[in-house]
């Protein structure tokens, strides 16, 4: 408890510095075709989070191989908040991380699982379905991130989430407590309206500590992978069908856009604490499902995945009716 307590008092004090103009990473995001807020606001909040869950997750007996993937997430995120760099660069950089994570562990996919179903993946299909996820990951909460709270808000109840499933495995549960707490101090100065943005180094930092806790968690039994996509559902669903849409009309999908779901409701009149709060009801019962989910029979955790899709499809229509 203690060091939970004491991340979120080292991520907390950092943002605030940080936030100050006279800090020296005092580095300011400005408004652009992507943005929802106007006036220049500091970017920096993510370097906050990433050292302080590295300062307290550092003694803890995890292999060097995945803070040096985190490493390499931060070091490419944190010079695109700086000054811009190309897609190709970051890309490359996130496929090596990727690699280094999947070749140094063995947190890849091996089998499809389902409620009452196994499908064993062909030795190809295991190590590229599991770097196009942790790739997808990395890239799809940098994408998401362009509300007040939202990327921290998934972050808490994501990391919240995985470290309930696996309370009993030490290891697992403390560092995905840490990440939260990390996420928790910073989200005091991101709330609605925001002092500072986590900027690329946080989200990214984040997608991937996303997509490599649930390949962990899955690997390990903790969880079944598709438990870990419905916790972090209401980001992958908004960012996939969001990069369909897109990719059918024609457009670059690479260049900014403001044509997320979130950012249309922000667009008509809710603005960021409004839809912020809803995203937040929405988090929630993703993640209460998640942790009931275990316990149901595969019967009713088939009713649940159909609900969800279903759910999921109501909610677009309606913001694309709204």
């Amino acid at each position: 408890m203690i060091l939970i307590l004491l991340t979120f008092l080292i991520s907390a004090l950092l943002t605030l510095h940080f936030s100050r103009p006279n800090s020296v990473l005092h580095i300011l995001a400005h408004p652009n075709e992507r943005s929802l807020h106007s006036q220049p606001t500091p970017t920096t909040g993510g370097v906050a989070i990433v050292i302080a869950l590295s300062l307290t997750a550092w003694h803890m007996a995890m292999p060097e191989f995945f803070y040096l993937c985190l490493l390499l997430i931060f070091i490419i995120s944190f010079i695109d908040d700086c000054r811009h760099v190309s897609i190709l660069y970051r890309l490359m950089v996130h496929f090596i991380a990727t690699y280094l994570l999947l070749w140094q562990s063995d947190f890849w996919l091996t089998d499809i699982i389902l409620p009452g179903l196994t499908w064993t993946l062909p030795p190809i299909l295991q190590i590229s379905l599991s770097g196009l996820f942790v790739i997808w990951m990395i890239n799809l909460y940098n994408f998401m991130d362009g509300m007040d709270g939202f990327a921290a808000g998934m972050g808490i109840f994501g990391f919240g989430t995985l470290a309930i499933l696996g309370a009993e495995h030490q290891l697992f549960m403390t560092l995905n407590l840490i990440i939260a707490s990390a996420v928790a101090g910073f989200l005091v100065f991101n709330f609605p309206p925001a002092r500072i943005f986590m900027g690329d180094t946080g989200a990214s930092s984040l997608g991937f500590l996303a997509a490599a806790l649930s390949l962990w968690g899955n690997r390990e039994g903790i969880f079944p992978l598709w438990i870990a996509l419905l916790i972090f559902s209401p980001f992958i669903i908004d960012a996939t069908v969001t990069l369909l849409r897109r990719l059918l009309r024609g457009e670059k999908i690479w260049l900014a856009h403001k044509t997320h779901y979130y950012q249309h409701l922000v667009q008509i009149g809710w603005g960021h604490k409004r839809t912020v709060l809803w995203e937040y009801v929405l988090m929630a019962a993703c993640s209460i499902s998640a942790l009931v989910a275990p316990s149901l029979s595969i019967e009713a955790q088939w009713t649940l995945l159909v609900g969800w899709c279903l759910s999921y499809i109501i909610l677009i229509y309606l913001v694309n009716k709204l």
